[in-house]
């Protein structure tokens, strides 16, 4: 290997030893990526799967093509409404490589096997006789009455598209808002994708986020999995609309100059042999590892088996799918550190050796670089987001440089950090130099997002920084006129936690839909345990529309909060220079990209004509204040002053002084 691709080694001289490893996984990445374009010609032909499985038309023949993997099975036949749903009138032909075909000629079934039109395939396996879905299929729907899925023939006209020249890479530096779709309206029950487009980009726009992080969009059986329990891979979720519907919404988005990324599970799937594709030709190792290796614990699901050619070209098309079909600007990986261990990042890793030799799923490792050669490939501007908590080495560096390829890892340590501090410490106990460790502790070549929270800690089980924060005080004490000591406390430090977030711990922010205004309560998806109850699986935008509520205090200081940091392009820095950290007084002063922040974490210790020593000389004044009264603060400080900095007697630093107050976060900028 040449010394550029052993890149990661030269920006961490821990890993020298470990350099045969990092070889070899290169190695393998480069032997996987030569057998696909000698057998295939290229990566991106490769990725065409979806063009040639499942259901496509012939333009030449004149007529449709049904083609399905399945080397196991003993027949295949496919049945639906175009054949009154007769179970072996039309059986597919298997050729030597375990691929079922049946082509269906236009003019005989031009007025039967039709757009909309249901279908199904029978397979005849060692299970016996069983209705499948196809595994490609694009579009399945469920049954109001029986609550079963079926695949259906989806043929529409071309979609207009206008976002030829939306360009993500614009957006160097991304504040995301995660969102999930059918949770994102007020009413009880699930939104869709044209209510999404039509109420809720336009406010994530108005708030000053860039791109948007999409859950639940490929299909699942089961509402309250939140998406991560994939049936149908190629399938937009149906609850919310058609895929025309969610073609419209990624239109609308790009229009604002939203980017739109994919939350996509290829990390798992869903055991379910109805609806998905487990034992789809009646083995347990068609998609999957036999036996427990190809079985998840703590998930119930099943595990790909990401060394055969047919996995791969499965799961890379799914991605070129999205991105081609679609116009997705990029993807969040789920579940990546799952994939690349034995043991699915459930067992600490305190050595070398447990990174590159022990435990590790070379496979899923070679599958995540490809899927990122792939997709960059594709859109050279596209974004790929790694969700890993193991911390594997060269994550985010460049394929060639030894690395895996991700863009981005996210900062998971982050949020958990802050609701164990919440839940086990008094504020009177905070250690700031751990605040300060925790929110730096990544390697400056690791591009990491960084979130005070996301939906995971929105889930019944757990609580919202919000409502750890404040409980059920949030329930009687958020009119504006009602002053209460713990909603003070609350909304001062909700607003603390999100600032220190985002001004220290990465070069990109994100957060939960509705977390901004302090959204109340848990999220609960309706199930049997709540009556099937849809009260806590929405969101209540009108509690920040009313101006009589606190709520808007928090998603007017996390407007100003994202300009604030946008403008001054403190996510694509350095990382920031710490000024002073005065434990008596709970204080931590940095400064990051010319802007000085100053946060007082303290309980009551408000300090008048505060000194600060300051980098460069010159003229400052506050541009966020927390503790203003437009934010739900108590107005202690007057923004209009301005600080001009002096010297002290043989001292060449630059000080300035002024008032900071408890629970305040303060940002200073130089204006002359």
């Amino acid at each position: 290997m040449s010394e550029k691709k052993l890149k990661i080694i030269k920006q961490d001289p821990w890993l020298e030893p470990s350099t045969q490893d990092i070889t070899d996984r290169y190695i393998r990445y480069k032997e996987k990526l030569t057998e696909i374009e000698n057998n295939f010609s290229s990566l991106i032909k490769f990725a065409d799967g979806y063009n040639y499985f499942g259901i496509n038309y012939d333009s030449k023949r004149k007529g449709w093509t049904y083609r399905e993997w399945a080397p196991k099975a003993n027949a295949l036949y496919l049945t639906g409404d175009f054949n009154n749903w007769e179970k072996f009138s039309h059986p597919l032909i298997k050729n030597e490589f375990g691929v079922w075909e049946i082509f269906l000629d236009e003019n005989k079934y031009k007025n039967t096997f039709v757009h909309g039109s249901k279908i199904k395939v029978l397979v005849d396996s060692n299970l016996g006789l069983n209705y499948r879905i196809p595994a490609y299929v694009r579009r399945v729907i469920q049954d109001e009455d029986t609550k079963n899925f079926s695949g259906q023939v989806w043929l529409p006209g071309k979609f207009d598209w206008t976002d030829d020249d939306f360009n993500p890479g614009n957006l160097d530096e991304l504040f995301i808002y995660e969102c999930h779709v059918g949770m994102a309206q007020e009413k009880e029950g699930i939104g869709t994708y044209l209510e999404f487009a039509e109420n809720i980009l336009p406010r994530i726009k108005n708030a000053g986020y860039n791109s948007i992080q999409l859950m639940a969009i490929q299909e699942h059986p089961y509402y309250g999995s939140f998406g991560y329990h994939v049936s149908n891979f190629f399938a937009p979720s149906s609850r919310f609309g058609t895929p025309e519907d969610l073609k419209y919404f990624i239109k609308k988005a790009h229009q604002l100059g939203i980017a739109v990324i994919l939350d996509v599970v290829h990390s798992h799937t869903v055991k379910n042999t109805v609806e998905g594709i487990n034992q789809l030709d009646g083995s347990d190792e068609q998609y999957f590892h036999p036996g427990t290796r190809g079985y998840h614990p703590q998930w119930d699901s099943k595990l790909f088996d990401y060394g055969k050619t047919e996995v791969l070209r499965f799961l890379l098309s799914n991605l070129k799918y999205w991105m081609r079909e679609f116009h997705f600007d990029g993807f969040r990986f789920d579940g990546v550190g799952s994939m690349m261990y034995f043991h699915h990042g459930n067992e600490s890793i305190d050595n070398r050796d447990k990174y590159f030799r022990q435990g590790v799923e070379w496979d899923a490792i070679t599958y995540l670089q490809l899927a990122n050669k792939l997709m960059h490939t594709l859109n050279n501007n596209a974004v790929s987001i790694a969700e890993d908590v193991t911390g594997m080495p060269g994550l985010t560096a460049k394929i060639n440089e030894g690395g895996i390829g991700f863009d981005y890892r996210l900062g998971m340590g982050i949020p958990d950090f802050w609701i164990k501090l919440l839940k086990e410490q008094k504020d009177e106990d905070w250690n700031i130099y751990e605040i300060w460790n925790v929110l730096n502790d990544r390697l400056p070549h690791v591009k990491t997002v960084a979130y005070a929270e996301s939906h995971d800690q929105a889930l019944v089980g757990d609580k919202t920084l919000a409502f750890w924060l404040m409980d059920k005080e949030m329930y009687w004490h958020m009119q504006k006129d009602d002053p209460d000591l713990v909603i003070d406390r609350g909304i001062a430090i909700h607003k603390m936690l999100r600032l220190f977030t985002i001004a220290l711990g990465g070069q990109a922010y994100m957060n939960f839909m509705g977390n901004e205004f302090g959204h109340p309560e848990w999220i609960d998806f309706p199930r049997e345990g709540n009556n099937w109850s849809y009260k806590y699986c929405r969101r209540q935008w009108s509690l920040a529309n009313n101006p009589d509520l606190k709520y808007q205090y928090l998603a007017a200081f996390d407007k100003e909060m994202i300009r604030v940091i946008k403008e001054n392009r403190i996510m694509s820095s350095m990382f920031a220079q710490q000024l002073n950290m005065d434990d008596w007084n709970k204080t931590i002063i940095f400064e990051r990209n010319n802007l000085v922040f100053i946060f007082n974490f303290h309980t009551s210790h408000s300090i008048p004509d505060y000194e600060i020593r300051i980098p460069q000389e010159g003229n400052y004044k506050i541009i966020l204040n927390s503790d203003s009264a437009v934010f739900g603060g108590h107005g202690r400080i007057d923004n209009s002053i301005e600080y001009p900095t002096y010297k002290k007697e043989n001292d060449n630093s630059n000080y300035l002084k002024l008032y900071v107050t408890n629970r305040t976060a303060l940002v200073l900028k130089k204006i002359s």
